[in-house]
């Protein structure tokens, strides 16, 4: 079915997104396996390109669109390259440069957007700790309060970009006893003071993006570096939350019909019995399976997409949108390591390491069961 969220405009940036990523990205996939991480080099080129500003106001060197399908072209463009890449470069376009532009003075303003927009400071979100991962209020990293700011410790773990960020926006328990209306969002930078990084952590996908463990021990952190309201991070987050979901379905679909389009390509050339295997019943079927599941999936999070570029988008629509397109995404991944057969298997082949990045987008952005939750929820359960 035709698309029709996207018009002229998107269209020549989604042009000039791929012809970006074929220049600056593609050759260096392999790199980015073996370091596992993005190198700085496509970081600044991506600066360059204008792709990490998209909401950051022209006057910090940004585009300042005023349109999140813009957002959703370069997630789209990324996730269909590579998933590690999508969920590296969208958690510093699309997650963290928000909470920069809405809830920072204009002196953080000056300070960290012309260079989150340069891609000179990598930035990351710290939210999941050890022992609290989609219960936010249960974090145990805390911050208390000393003349002039307040002294962080705790750890958080399994941050995206955690080991090359310059810039961290931190959630710590800043009140105890209130849960979720005790917390406040504090901006780290990495040469502070009693900051470090653990190990680069051994995912089973998704090598190209770093992931890494935070400590903060004894850091003093000054009142200039308090973003948004003290104790109401939490609040803050739920607010940001429904973007990072719809973000995240945005690159589960597409990532998962790109993977299903090579993999329909595959089975229209690879022959067995005499015939493509395409033309087997049970594969015709599930390939006619997956492609609806795609395509009335895209329906949704297209509709979802339009609704946050009105505001209108809520909370528990987004919880639907994230799950649902991480359960499709994955039932595209198997179904496909299955057509492939025993090459499925293979690393070599884009599908096998498609599979294993997959895998993470059930858990991430809060995980499906989570999701479910909200959505009962708000059915009055």
């Amino acid at each position: 079915m035709r698309r029709t969220i996207y018009d002229l405009d998107h269209e020549l940036f989604r042009e000039s997104v791929k012809s970006f990523l074929d220049r600056e990205v593609r050759p260096g996939l392999e790199s980015f396996v073996d370091q596992r991480g993005i190198s700085s080099e496509v970081w600044a080129a991506a600066g360059a390109q204008g792709l990490l500003g998209l909401e950051v106001p022209q006057s910090h060197t940004g585009s300042d669109a005023k349109d999140y399908r813009f957002n959703a072209v370069l997630m789209e463009e990324l996730a269909k390259i590579n998933l590690a890449l999508a969920s590296s470069i969208s958690i510093h376009y699309d997650v963290v440069a928000p909470y920069l532009v809405r809830l920072t003075t204009n002196e953080q303003k000056d300070r960290w957007l012309p260079r989150v927009v340069a891609g000179e400071l990598v930035t990351a979100i710290g939210m999941t700790e050890p022992a609290a991962g989609s219960d936010l209020g249960a974090l145990r990293t805390r911050a208390e309060r000393i003349p002039g700011g307040w002294v962080l410790n705790g750890s958080k773990t399994f941050i995206t970009n955690g080991y090359s960020a310059g810039l961290i926006v931190v959630a710590a328990r800043t009140t105890p006893g209130l849960r979720s209306r005790g917390i406040t969002l504090f901006a780290v930078e990495a040469d502070m003071q009693g900051f470090s990084r653990g190990r680069k952590l051994d995912k089973v996908g998704q090598p190209e993006a770093d992931t890494a463990e935070l400590f903060f021990d004894d850091m003093s952190v000054p009142d200039s570096h308090v973003i948004g309201t003290v104790d109401h991070g939490f609040a803050h987050m739920m607010e940001h939350l429904p973007q990072e979901r719809i973000g995240s379905a945005v690159a589960n679909l597409a990532h998962g019909r790109q993977i299903l389009d090579e993999t329909i390509t595959y089975c229209q050339q690879r022959r067995a019995f005499g015939q493509p295997i395409g033309q087997f019943q049970h594969n015709k079927f599930l390939l006619a399976d997956l492609v609806t599941r795609a395509e009335v999936t895209q329906a949704y999070i297209d509709q979802c997409v339009v609704a946050h570029l009105r505001g209108e988008l809520t909370a528990v629509d987004a919880a639907k949108a994230k799950w649902w397109s991480a359960d499709v995404q994955n039932k595209i991944m198997d179904d496909c390591v299955q057509l492939h057969g025993g090459y499925g298997f293979m690393n070599e082949y884009r599908v096998a390491r498609a599979w294993k990045d997959a895998r993470v987008s059930k858990i991430w952005a809060g995980s499906n069961e989570i999701m479910k939750e909200l959505i009962g929820r708000d059915l009055g359960f």
